[in-house]
């Protein structure tokens, strides 16, 4: 039995841990409290503490937020964990917290191992980290030489973090609970469904959503935009400017089965983003039956086999979007063919897969 404590700032999925717990390990996650979210629970053995950070938003953490976590979670795994002894720590996010996991390793005498995704490694998000990274780069390289392992979620950002920082690193990918969440039936649809899944934050790039929809108006079409964020007035202004209220859906924020939903009754996923590290969302869209139109940003392509389960462009790429909509919504069977590639490419990304990889360097770590 392998005691692990996973540190996470967010509220992100835990199916990984569950799987790992489902093994027979004994599993304490330490997070974010949120919300009327209990401080402590377990949800089918996997404990999970939620430390008070003053998060205010669902769909971010702002510096003091995360300044909050972060000092809780060394707080708490320094001095207040006494009741658990784990044999490695897992960290998600190198900033900001690997500096929890760093001295919580040291404390308890464990190793311990990061997995980075992409705004924790420098360049990867500008427009979200350039001026914080300006100050807090050059303590950083600790965090990363001082960890047993490295783990990067796709080859973008593993290649991204080794411009930065002269450690070994490795892959593993995001994973989905394939079994529960795949499309038992890929079917076509008398008006076709778009479908976004995200926050509506610069990063994902909505305002290109609206632009390229507005030069399909012409074909028969309909689109849902599930999330919420700091750009969702602006988004829904720039929809009614373009004479598409009628034609998009804006149901806000949805609890992870609602999405799943939406997305079996759908036939395109369109994430023009401009970065990712690797979207669980177009992981989740792939199977549910969806071809996926995404941007070339960050993990994107590893996900697509162009022509044949869905096509990438750059960001800003209108032109480029426009034309592979008008080919898809004009060609039913082939967007059938497309959606049916996707739902059995989607089974290599199954939990179980990535929680056995990981477990795989848990060990090696350990015995080590």
């Amino acid at each position: 039995m392998v005691r692990s404590l996973f540190v996470c700032s967010e509220q992100i999925d835990f199916k990984c841990s569950l799987q790992w717990v489902k093994s027979g390990h004994h599993v304490r996650v330490v997070t974010a409290k949120f919300g009327d979210l209990p401080a402590f629970e377990k949800i089918d053995g996997l404990e999970v503490v939620r430390l008070e950070s003053h998060r205010t938003e669902s769909f971010r953490a702002k510096m003091g937020a995360m300044i909050g976590f972060l000092t809780a979670a060394i707080r708490y795994c320094c001095f207040e964990c006494k009741d658990f002894h784990p044999d490695i720590i897992h960290v998600h996010f190198a900033v900001p917290n690997g500096p929890a996991a760093m001295a919580a390793a040291a404390k308890m005498k464990v190793p311990y191992v990061i997995t980075a995704h992409l705004g924790d490694i420098p360049g990867t998000s500008p427009e979200k980290t350039k001026k914080w990274f300006s100050f807090i780069q050059p303590f950083t390289p600790p965090i990363w030489k001082k960890a047993a392992r490295v783990i990067a979620v796709s080859e973008f950002s593993k290649q991204m973090a080794l411009k930065s920082y002269n450690v070994p690193v490795d892959v593993i990918a995001n994973g989905i609970d394939y079994e529960k969440i795949k499309n038992p039936e890929v079917l076509p649809h008398e008006t076709p469904e778009i479908v976004f899944a995200g926050r509506f934050v610069p990063q994902k790039n909505l305002f290109q959503v609206i632009k390229t929809l507005s030069e399909i108006k012409d074909l028969n079409w309909h689109a849902t935009l599930i999330g919420d964020g700091q750009d969702r007035e602006k988004i829904e202004a720039a929809a009614a400017a373009a004479g598409l209220t009628d034609r998009i859906s804006f149901p806000g924020w949805k609890t992870p089965e609602e999405v799943i939903e939406i997305f079996h009754h759908a036939d395109i996923l369109f994430m023009p983003s401009r970065t990712e590290g690797l979207p669980v969302t177009g992981i989740q869209g792939m199977a549910c039956g969806l071809a996926l139109l995404l941007s070339d940003a960050g993990g994107n392509p590893e996900i697509i086999t162009i022509g044949q389960n869905g096509y990438i462009h750059a960001p800003d790429d209108t032109e480029g979007f426009a034309k592979d909509f008008r080919f898809l919504l004009s060609e039913p069977e082939k967007l059938l063919k497309m959606r049916r590639k996707s739902l059995a490419r989607a089974a290599a990304f199954d939990i179980k897969n990535t929680a056995a990889e990981y477990l795989k360097v848990f060990r090696e770590v350990i015995n080590r």
